[in-house]
């Protein structure tokens, strides 16, 4: 039996993972490209497996025709949008996810983005390898506001973290956890009110056509000049375009995004910005969570395909 491994990350420092699917009696195909796989690359990868461990890696309907073996998909990670569900439906296709391997990792990423935007930090290392001694003035990041869109497991650690910072936290939900916001200290808020009163806005929410550029021109518009956009989840969440014109005029203070729509993005200006400090959806690669994820997506495929 044959299955696809396409993240570049699995079982780098864990090499025990492949032996774990090999024991399993799996044939291990890997993405041997040093990126992300292209629609044509993974439809004559996948074609012959019945199992996959899926990074970013795209699986729509047309992959998915491409393998009328496939009976498992194993998420390396938790977001679901690059993958055609109701297909994987249709075809009876057991889909699962790494829920809660990496959100301590990704919550740790989201305030290293904050820090980072808010005290300038990567412009003045960049401005010290020059021999540029001269100071840089920066802004606040404790004693202020944070929105939070989306406050599921990786919300909730962001939360527990900005308490440390004695931050006020706004937060929205389309499933609100009551009994955590009131251990956290955290008031609903719907996403119009986050930006207009957050200083720092942090999203965590699923890519969906309800979701897709939540962030758009109109909402960066009533943001406060000193706010920071800081994005972790997926890049179809902000209106990219909106975003890169409010930071070329200094709309807004700054952000970090850790992700993008097309990555790495083709726009040049993008990289041309003092107030940008940029991710290559990196945020969930600690050796902690590489590891966890890697266990758990083992265990799921296993699971589904009957091999556990």
């Amino acid at each position: 039996m044959k299955i696809l491994v396409t993240p570049r990350s699995f079982g780098k420092n864990n090499p025990e993972l492949f032996d774990a699917l090999r024991d399993a009696g799996l044939e291990i195909i890997r993405n041997d490209s040093g990126g992300i796989l292209s629609e044509e690359a993974i439809r004559e990868k996948l074609a012959p497996c019945e199992g996959v461990i899926l990074g970013v890696d795209p699986m729509n309907a047309a992959v998915l025709a491409a393998a009328p073996k496939l009976r498992a998909i194993a998420k390396y990670g938790v977001g679901l949008d690059n993958i055609d569900l109701e297909a994987c439906k249709a075809r009876g296709i057991a889909v699962s996810r790494t829920v809660g391997a990496n959100s301590n990792a990704v919550a740790d990423y989201a305030l290293t983005l904050m820090l980072a935007v808010a005290r300038k930090a990567a412009l003045i290392d960049r401005r010290c390898r020059q021999r540029d001694w001269s100071k840089i003035t920066s802004i606040d990041l404790y004693g202020k506001t944070l929105g939070i869109v989306g406050l599921g497991a990786i919300g909730k650690c962001v939360a527990r973290r900005a308490r440390g910072f004695d931050m006020k936290i706004l937060a929205h939900d389309v499933v609100w956890d009551e009994g955590c916001a009131r251990e956290n200290g955290i008031e609903r808020a719907d996403v119009d009110r986050i930006c207009r009163e957050a200083d720092f806005i942090s999203l965590h929410t699923t890519l969906t056509e309800e979701t897709r550029h939540l962030i758009n021109a109109g909402r960066l518009a009533v943001m406060k000049k000193t706010a920071v956009l800081v994005n972790t989840a997926r890049g179809g969440l902000i209106d990219e375009a909106a975003l890169l014109a409010a930071l070329r005029e200094g709309r807004i203070y700054g952000a970090g995004l850790d992700v993008f729509e097309q990555e790495p993005p083709a726009n040049p200006a993008w990289y041309a910005l003092d107030n940008l400090v940029m991710g290559s959806h990196c945020s969930s690669s600690t050796a902690g969570a590489t590891e966890q994820m890697g266990r758990m997506a083992v265990d799921n495929l296993l699971r589904d395909l009957g091999l556990r």
